[in-house]
C-alpha cells in the first residue's frame, strides 16, 4: 500500500486534533499542510513497521514546530502547557493509550499520565455540567445518576420515553445526555435524541444493550457509545471525553480566524 493510501483516512482526525491544540481552524489546517509537505520531501521518515495513524501523529509533532509558538492561546486549555495539552487531547479526543501517546511525543509513560492526572484535576470545575438520562429501567437509570453525581455533575432529570424525554430537554437546556436506545413504551432513544438535537448542541452518550443496532453502517454512527452491562470508570472516562471534546470544539469554532 501506498504512503499516501496509509494516511489519507487519517487525515480528518489528524485536522481535528491540530485544531483543537492550535485553538484555531486556520493554524491547524496550517501545520497539517507543513507536515504533509515535508512529508512528501521525506517520505523515508515515515516508519512502516508502525501503525500508520501513529506514525503520523508522531511525525506531526517532530516535523511540524510552529505550533511551539503559536497555538492555543484561547479555550479552556489555554491555560496548560503545550505538552499537558497534547497528552490530554491524544488520550482523550484522539484515544491513543497512554504508552502510544508517549511514543508520539517522544516521552515516558509516566510523565504523560502524570501530565494528563494534573490537567484532568485541573478543568474537572469547569466542565461540571447538567445531565439529561433517558432510561426506562429504573435500577439502571439511578445507577447512572450515581455515577454520574459522583462526578460532581447535576442530574436534570430521567426520561422514560420519547415524549419525555423532549419535554424534560426543553425545560431544562442539559448540557449532556444519555441515552438507551430501547424506551418503556417502544419508542426509540435514537428517535428522542433526534429530536433534542434539532434544537440544540449538546454531546450525547448510547448506553445500550444493543449496540448492533446503533452500529449498522449505514448512517452516521455515535460519537460515544457504552454496551451494557458497564462499568462506572466506562462511564466516568466516556463523560469526560466527550464533554471536553464538545469544549474544545466550542473554544476552537470560537477562535477561528
Amino acid at each position: 500500500m501506498s504512503l499516501k493510501a496509509e494516511i489519507a483516512p487519517q487525515l480528518p482526525y489528524l485536522r481535528r486534533y491540530a485544531r483543537a491544540l492550535t485553538g484555531s481552524q486556520t493554524r491547524g489546517d496550517q501545520a497539517v499542510r507543513e507536515v504533509l509537505e515535508a512529508l512528501q520531501a521525506m517520505p523515508s521518515d515515515f516508519a512502516t513497521d508502525a501503525p500508520p495513524r501513529l506514525e503520523l501523529y508522531r511525525l506531526f509533532h517532530r516535523l511540524w514546530r510552529g505550533m511551539r509558538s503559536d497555538s492555543g492561546k484561547e479555550g479552556l486549555l489555554a491555560s496548560f502547557s503545550l505538552y499537558a495539552r497534547e497528552a490530554l487531547l491524544l488520550t482523550t479526543i484522539e484515544d491513543f493509550s497512554e504508552a502510544e501517546a508517549a511514543k508520539i511525543l517522544d516521552s515516558t509513560i509516566a510523565d504523560v499520565a502524570a501530565e494528563i492526572a494534573q490537567a484532568r484535576t485541573a478543568i474537572g470545575e469547569s466542565l461540571r455540567s447538567k445531565v439529561m438520562i433517558i432510561e426506562d429501567e429504573a435500577i439502571i437509570a439511578l445507577d447512572i445518576k450515581s455515577i454520574v453525581e459522583s462526578l460532581g455533575h447535576k442530574v436534570a432529570g430521567i426520561a422514560r420515553t420519547r415524549t419525555e424525554a423532549a419535554a424534560l430537554a426543553a425545560r431544562t437546556n442539559p448540557e449532556l445526555i444519555l441515552a438507551d436506545i430501547s424506551l418503556a413504551d417502544g419508542s426509540s432513544g435514537i428517535d428522542a435524541v433526534k429530536d433534542i438535537l434539532a434544537t440544540a448542541d449538546v454531546p450525547v452518550i448510547f448506553i445500550t444493550a444493543f449496540p448492533e443496532r446503533l452500529l449498522t453502517g449505514e448512517r452516521p454512527e455515535p460519537t460515544y457509545l457504552i454496551t451494557k452491562p458497564f462499568s462506572p470508570a466506562t462511564v466516568a472516562a466516556t463523560i469526560d471525553q466527550s464533554l471536553l471534546f464538545h469544549r474544545v470544539a466550542a473554544d476552537r469554532n470560537l477562535c477561528v480566524t
